[in-house]
């Protein structure tokens, strides 16, 4: 008998509010992306009650509901951006900070700077401590292909001058 649709919430809520947060970057959007996943969840879950992963299905619909906010956001940005041409202009540079800090902001932007399905997977991995198949239930191909994205990730990571 599959589990209740809200002990799935329960159970799953709390990670998947953090991988969509480690996605988008913004706790609101977060936040917004986790109530469209469970909305989205809710609506199908009678055809995949009897899905035999639960998680890797909510992680599916999480990471569909990330890609497709992400893209909105730069649509929206582009046309402010548009309209406004200080947008599209660099600010003022921000007081020294600790060698720590920048450090962590230099490995978030080569983060979200990987393609959506390498950065996907490896948020996937290191941070939600997915296995292989599970990655690969979640983002729709094989587990082969999931690892083979998560090593790029890191590879390209690698290669970077920190």
């Amino acid at each position: 008998m599959p589990p209740a649709f809200d002990t799935l919430l329960t159970i799953h809520g709390p990670a998947l509010h953090a991988y969509l947060w480690r996605l988008l970057r913004d706790p609101a959007d977060a936040e917004d992306a986790l109530q469209e996943t469970f909305l989205r969840a809710f609506r199908a879950y009678g055809r995949a009650a009897d899905h035999p992963n639960h998680r890797a299905w909510l992680y599916r619909i999480a990471t569909n509901v990330a890609r497709t906010h992400q893209k909105r956001a730069a649509r929206a940005a582009a046309r402010a951006s548009a309209l406004d041409p200080d947008l599209a202009a660099p600010g003022p540079g921000v007081a020294e900070q600790a060698a720590q800090a920048q450090t962590l902001r230099a490995v978030a932007a080569a983060v979200a700077a990987l393609p959506q399905q390498q950065r996907a997977a490896l948020i996937l991995r290191k941070y939600q401590e997915l296995d292989y198949a599970e990655i690969a239930a979640a983002l729709a191909c094989t587990p082969a292909a999931a690892r083979a994205n998560v090593y790029q990730a890191l590879k390209k990571l690698r290669q970077l001058d920190w």
